[in-house]
């Protein structure tokens, strides 16, 4: 059990003077969350330090037990700390929860006890969860908050997706990731002005993202298609999988992430798989279904500007979902849980035969909703050719990049 550690508050009138550290986990949607975040009067920054120095630090200040996401997470606030890069005085962190049980849900125990532990104590860290686990003074996620951060992820799943596409095809090196660049410029300004989160808007700009994607100049060259799943930090960050995508991109293949919208989607989906299954508080359940109404909505306007053509969209969440009927149960859901095998399936089916999937020590549920349901998934799909990787401190990255180099090799 974790000992008591001194709680700080974030006050309302740091939300004036403070800078808020975000750790870093995908590009294009944190810095869209970063300026969502920004258009709601706070001053946040997305963090890049990513060397050696941030496993190091969550080595010193984690424990050595936990799960590898927890010490990268960790170790990169602590490190960005101890950089000299920020006033410690005017400085606050800020950390998901999703009240799982996911030992997700701890890592802000666990960074207070390492920001004492690192002189730091003083240190504000804000709880960023919607299950009013934590709240503090100076920070409320309130409706407004929630639709831009939606919003964020809306176009974070575009950008990501129409950038997998086209980047390994594109004529002349460097066209995506500049007109990527000139779409994160313009979104950013519109959070600013206050736009970003309309549903008139999103339609707009996401059906205009894409069609300036199908514009690029784009080679008819074939090449290996690879899908990446695994725990969500992992499969993700380029701190926390050896820069999995780069080496990728070096190897001439096409790869391919299910969107983060899944993931939401299936945290509202758990909950009211839990009212069926055990009881609970029907507010709760009532508001949850709300939600994914919602949620479902803004899905069909993403879905509808990924199937500009030449683009396909991606399966719909439900039906994602409804490729484990009687493979997995849908009780499984700590961690990635069933979402996990049914994204395998779902990339396989749209010709992504090879997987990469991602598993970082410690994440049990992951082992089991990924490595563990391989042969189950191979049964299903006989071209699936799967590969499971272990990343962890100590792991190798040659010995990684190794055996993704076989299994290219090998590659349907």
């Amino acid at each position: 059990m974790l000992e008591a550690t001194h709680f700080v508050p974030f006050t309302e009138d740091m939300k004036k003077t403070h800078t808020i550290l975000i750790p870093g986990m995908l590009p294009f949607h944190f810095s869209l969350l970063r300026d969502a975040l920004n258009s709601c009067g706070y001053k946040a920054e997305v963090l890049q330090n990513t060397s050696r120095e941030v496993v190091e630090t969550g080595l010193k200040y984690v424990n050595n037990d936990i799960c590898y996401p927890a010490l990268l997470v960790i170790g990169q606030l602590i490190n960005a700390l101890k950089s000299g890069k920020y006033d410690l005085e005017h400085t606050a962190l800020i950390i998901t929860q999703t009240g799982g049980g996911c030992r997700a849900s701890n890592y802000i125990f666990l960074l207070r006890k390492a920001l004492e532990k690192a002189g730091l104590a003083h240190i504000p860290v804000i709880s960023l969860n919607v299950n009013g686990l934590e709240k503090q003074p100076g920070f409320h996620l309130n409706g407004s908050m929630l639709r831009k951060f939606l919003a964020a992820v809306i176009y974070g799943d575009a950008l990501m997706y129409l950038t997998n596409k086209v980047r390994p095809y594109e004529v002349v090196q460097g066209a995506t990731d500049a007109l990527a660049q000139q779409w994160l410029t313009k979104l950013g300004k519109a959070f600013h002005d206050g736009k970003a989160q309309a549903l008139s808007t999103m339609k707009k700009f996401t059906k205009t993202i894409a069609e300036d994607f199908s514009q690029v100049p784009i080679t008819n060259q074939e090449k290996i298609k690879v899908g990446i799943v695994g725990e969500i930090y992992i499969k993700f960050a380029a701190l926390g999988n050896n820069n999995l995508e780069k080496f990728l991109q070096q190897q001439n293949c096409e790869y391919m992430l299910p969107g983060l919208l899944n993931f939401v989607m299936y945290c509202v989906d758990t909950y009211l798989t839990d009212y069926k299954l055990y009881g609970g508080s029907f507010w709760k359940y009532g508001t949850n279904k709300a939600a994914m109404w919602y949620l479902k909505h803004l899905e069909s306007i993403l879905r509808d500007a990924l199937d500009t053509p030449p683009f396909t969209a991606p399966a719909a969440y439900e039906e994602t979902k409804a490729m484990v009927k009687g493979v997995i149960g849908y009780g499984n859901n700590m961690g990635e849980g069933w979402l996990l095998t049914a994204e395998m399936l779902e990339l396989v089916r749209n010709g992504y035969t090879n997987i990469i999937c991602a598993q970082p020590f410690g994440c049990l549920p992951n082992h089991i909703a990924g490595r563990g349901m391989i042969n189950k998934i191979k049964e299903i799909a006989e071209e699936a050719n799967i590969l499971a990787i272990d990343y962890d401190a100590s792991a190798s990255k040659v010995n990684q990049e190794n055996r993704i180099k076989l299994m290219l090799a090998t590659a349907k």
